[in-house]
């Protein structure tokens, strides 16, 4: 009989496959006899996808039709391409190197003609890879402004409302700068799917404003720096010009096209489980909040199941995806995945034969090594015989700590795609 870690395992590498770019774009792709409708193509791109997005359209590429182009990705995420420049930059903090990148791709853009192709590879984790600040904020400052806001526990969707309107090229910027026929092939990390909170839409319409900017400031009481909130300001104003809106008329020659998604890879994750006997039910694909109250109340579900066989009745596995936050309070090492697991540990003391993993589909669970972590039954009972607090380590935000002293890591590598986090939580 399978183990129970090796079905959530197993389950977990199919979440992934369903996302792989080498798999699944070549479907995408136009037409031979479109392809050569056009005098040129140029790729370009931004996410920790994309190295492997511009992969799989160089070996499904007729190799006498003109390509040529330029991606970025996380570093540690390139893959060596032939006709396509793959450059590495910083995430989830924007660097230099992203800026440059960003720049590079906006002027070649700007060079095509109407006769030209505009082929977007854009996937999770572009925001920051494709981070080109207006001229009044410097990149020193955009990286202040990211960092706070990634420590408020905001929800990407804020976080990239405030990006686009310090983007030159986000926002439907990239777009708007080409005057090509343009096909973005989108693999979500967002929940909902929004093309235009997914790497902040270089190539969708915006129907957020400066003013929505200032007031995702204020909420999450973020300090920006003054050249920010001078910026965001002006904008408010009136006094700069806003992203493109929807019913804009330049978006009749944008295609777009949403090649990958949470909820199919959920839908993966449940097949494997499903041809084992074991009944799966998807929770849905938009799970958000806090990473600790997420664990509550999926705990509490897991609880009932177990002591009044309601809504569901053993054996089951319970699968959601989405992207939680974390409020960084502590001093720790653990991303969103592994704090929602060692969450639902406590909250699920007590519970018989409940088996758990939750993992970041890109292999990066927030800035760590690890793509999450893996639950079993006694997992509270070993972490007390290594003398480990769990309480005082969540409190520290250090759910690293814990799940690396119990060997219970999951460790992938970087996977080069991202369609965010998968959680299965099995009760035998």
């Amino acid at each position: 009989m399978t183990h129970p870690a090796q079905w959530l395992a197993d389950s977990f590498a199919a979440a992934v496959a369903a996302a792989d770019p080498l798999k699944i774009l070549p479907d995408w792709l136009p037409r031979e006899a479109v392809l050569r409708s056009y005098r040129r193509t140029l790729v370009v791109g931004a996410g920790k996808a994309a190295a492997s997005m511009a992969c799989a359209v160089e070996r499904h590429w007729p190799a006498d039709c003109p390509l040529d182009g330029l991606v970025v990705t996380r570093y540690g995420h390139g893959l060596p391409c032939d006709r396509i420049e793959v450059i590495e930059a910083g995430h989830p903090v924007p660097d230099e190197a992203g800026e440059r990148a960003a720049l590079r791709i906006l002027e070649q853009a700007r060079g095509l003609g109407p006769e030209d192709l505009l082929l977007v590879l854009v996937s999770g984790g572009g925001s920051s890879l494709l981070s080109l600040p207006v001229a009044e904020v410097p990149m020193a400052e955009l990286k202040a402004v990211t960092r706070a806001l990634l420590a408020s526990g905001a929800p990407i969707q804020d976080i990239n409302v405030v990006r686009k309107h310090l983007s030159q090229i986000q926002g439907g910027r990239l777009a708007q700068a080409c005057p090509a026929k343009v096909i973005a092939l989108v693999i979500s990390d967002v929940a909902g799917d929004d093309l235009s909170a997914i790497a902040s839409g270089p190539c969708s319409p915006d129907p957020s404003t400066y003013a929505d900017a200032i007031d995702i400031l204020e909420r999450w009481q973020i300090r920006a720096p003054q050249t920010v909130q001078r910026w965001l300001e002006r904008g408010a104003r009136g006094e700069v010009a806003e992203t493109p809106k929807p019913g804009d008329a330049l978006f009749a020659r944008v295609d777009q096209h949403l090649v990958a998604s949470a909820h199919r890879s959920l839908e993966a994750g449940a097949a494997v489980f499903r041809a084992a006997g074991i009944p799966a039910v998807i929770l849905g694909d938009t799970l958000t909040g806090e990473a600790r109250d997420a664990a509550q109340v999926m705990a509490a579900l897991a609880r009932e199941i177990a002591q009044h066989a309601q809504p569901f009745s053993r054996p089951v596995a319970l699968i959601s995806g989405g992207e939680c936050t974390v409020t960084v309070r502590g001093r720790g090492r653990g991303g969103r995945c592994s704090e929602f697991l060692l969450a639902l540990a406590q909250a699920g003391a007590g519970i018989e034969a409940m088996w758990a993993l939750a993992a970041d589909t890109d292999g990066i669970d927030g800035v760590e090594d690890n793509a999450g972590a893996r639950l079993a039954p006694d997992t509270l009972a070993r972490a007390a015989a290594l003398g480990l607090d769990p309480r005082r380590l969540l409190a520290d935000n250090d759910a690293y700590a814990f799940f690396a002293a119990l060997g219970d890591l999951v460790v992938t590598g970087p996977t080069r795609t991202n369609v965010n986090d998968y959680r299965a939580i099995l009760l035998c």
